[in-house]
């Protein structure tokens, strides 16, 4: 099968990853959020050289196309769509969120519902609601949480809340069904996830895509 190179910089933490057949084969970090741009080129050709690759191996690009961070999806979603049209093979974007609940159910195999929550500034979350089985009960959307915020799942079954957005929201979501817990995800999960996407074919066209922002991108500087 094919190479695939898989691209997040949704978040605070930035990753790229080679990995074939959905098993890593070399993988690089960033934990600086506001160097992602300069960062990411450097990372790729890094990764290529550590594992012998050329860019023509590669069989497809997968990148988180959000939400998240606005500056880090564009810079995400540019590099990758560059990949594509240079090297004439598909594109795969996948919502961050719906990485972070395939890691979670993952290393949380007991958890009836997922959510993965993204800090969107203030007391708003990027976030979703996910069963275990995968299967999307609140589809992706920004939210304003206060004390009454998912009560109609919390009331009926346990919840479990992740995400670097949850930390927030522990002192406002008190039902005793509501877990917060920290599972690792990393842009591993991208590259087991782009595989199966892959095995499927479901591709983004690339002229088209853009990323996922949930909600509107307000600039704060001044005219």
């Amino acid at each position: 099968m094919s190479v695939i190179l898989n691209i997040d910089t949704s978040m605070r933490t930035a990753g790229v990853c080679l990995a074939k057949d959905g098993s890593v084969l070399a993988l690089a970090e960033s934990q600086d959020q506001k160097n992602h741009s300069s960062w990411l080129h450097p990372a790729i050709r890094g990764l290529l050289t550590e594992t012998g690759c050329r860019p023509g191996d590669l069989g497809a690009v997968a990148v988180t196309a959000g939400p998240g961070s606005y500056t880090g999806l564009r810079v995400g979603m540019a590099a990758a769509k560059g990949f594509c049209y240079a090297l004439g093979i598909p594109l795969i974007a996948e919502n961050t969120l719906n990485m972070m609940a395939f890691a979670a159910r993952e290393q949380l195999p007991s958890a009836d519902l997922l959510c993965p929550m993204i800090d969107a500034r203030r007391m708003e979350v990027f976030t979703a609601v996910y069963r275990k089985d995968g299967a999307i009960l609140l589809p992706a959307t920004a939210m304003v949480i206060d004390e009454n915020s998912f009560s109609e799942f919390l009331s009926e079954r346990s919840m479990s809340f992740f995400g670097d957005g949850s930390y927030k929201c522990k002192q406002l979501i008190t039902a005793p069904s509501a877990a917060f817990v920290n599972p690792a995800y990393h842009v591993g999960y991208l590259g087991k996830l782009s595989f199966l996407r892959y095995l499927q074919q479901e591709f983004t066209g690339v002229v088209y895509s853009e990323p996922v922002y949930t909600k509107e991108f307000h600039s704060h500087s001044k005219k």
